[in-house]
This record gives C-alpha cells, structure tokens and sequence, in this order.
C-alpha cells in the first residue's frame, strides 16, 4: 500500500479539508457583516488561504453563501432542540425559542438568501418546530386558538428581523430590540408573560 493512499493519510487529508472549510466559513461570516458584497478572494485572504483553495471547496460565491446559511441552520437547529421547547408552559418555551433565534442575529450577518432558495425553505425546520410549540400552546389556551401557525411563524419572523433592523440602524440596543421583540411576539401569539 503506498503512503499516498495509506488510512493514516486520507484521515489527514480529511482532517485538513475539514479545518478548511471551517476557516473559510468563519472568515465569511466575518467578512460578509462589514461587506455583504464581498468575493471569494476577500473570503480567502480573511482565511489566510490561496484563493483555489477557497474554490476546491466552494465553487462558486453562492455555494459559499448557501453553507453560511446551512451552518448557520444547523446551530440554530441544535440550540432549539437544547432549547427543549416541549417542556414547560408554551409561553417559556417561546421565549426560550426567541432567545436562540435573536443569538443567530447577533452570531451571523444578515444576508439576502441563497440564489434559488425560497424564504420559506431556509425558515422550513424552525417553522416546523415552532409549528409544534404553537399548537402546544393553542391545545392548552396560552395562545390564540384562531391564528394559524403560518401566521404567527410570519409575524414572528418579521418582527424579529425589525428589531433587529433597529438595532444595526443604531437606535436600539441590543439588549431592548430584544426585551421589545420578546413583549410583541407574546401580544401576537395572544399569550402573557410568563412569571419571573
């Protein structure tokens, strides 16, 4: 068996395509928040990376912006589920979903979607979780029976991205945007406050 094609080897080369691939994904998300038109020689000179390397991994801009998001998913995916939004009233829940969706604002730049994905496809696994919540929450009376999950999802996302739009515009804190998306989010799902 030659050194090139030895076990030991291909988990190095492994090992290594991995570390790559998170150093560009890393540089992106810092790059893309100061410069949303930023491009593949920008993402690699920020990962301290030849340029062919960036695109051995990513083809092309938008295949780099799409794994942004998916990574970006798949956090927001895992703290959900840590969020164990099955357990306790639905309005905690709710809020403990809130609180790991405003950390990905903080976490991440705002993008405008991948070419081709639709809003509803990229929002498609949280919905599908808060769905859940807010029927919980509508079996048991803490939230308006007559409101669709649709609806709410919509107006929680876009209240969401408002307050964040306050806070990059410099006329919120981030700490208010947040306390402010939490009391509209409550009033739109026809839910109280849970007690401290």
């Amino acid at each position: 068996m030659s050194e090139q094609s030895s076990p030991g080897r291909r988990r190095r080369v492994r090992a290594e395509a991995r570390r790559s691939i998170s150093a560009i994904l890393d540089a992106a998300v810092r790059v893309l928040r100061d410069r949303p038109q930023a491009t593949m020689e920008d993402f690699a000179t920020a990962a301290g990376l030849s340029r062919q390397t960036v695109y051995a991994h990513f083809p092309s801009r938008d295949a780099l912006i799409t794994a942004v998001y998916q990574r970006m998913t798949d956090e927001v995916l895992a703290a959900l589920d840590e969020a164990q939004l099955d357990e306790g009233s639905a309005s905690e829940a709710l809020l403990r979903l809130l609180r790991v969706s405003w950390g990905t604002f903080d976490r991440y730049p705002t993008l405008p979607p991948p070419p081709g994905a639709a809003d509803v496809e990229l929002h498609q696994p949280v919905f599908d979780r808060l769905s859940r919540l807010i029927r919980r929450g509508q079996r048991v009376g803490e939230f308006d029976a007559d409101a669709t999950p649709g609806w709410l999802f919509a107006a929680t996302i876009a209240l969401g991205h408002a307050g964040w739009a306050e806070v990059t515009a410099g006329r919120m804190s981030a700490a208010d945007a947040a306390a402010a998306v939490q009391t509209a989010v409550l009033r739109v799902y026809g839910a109280k406050a849970p007690a401290s």
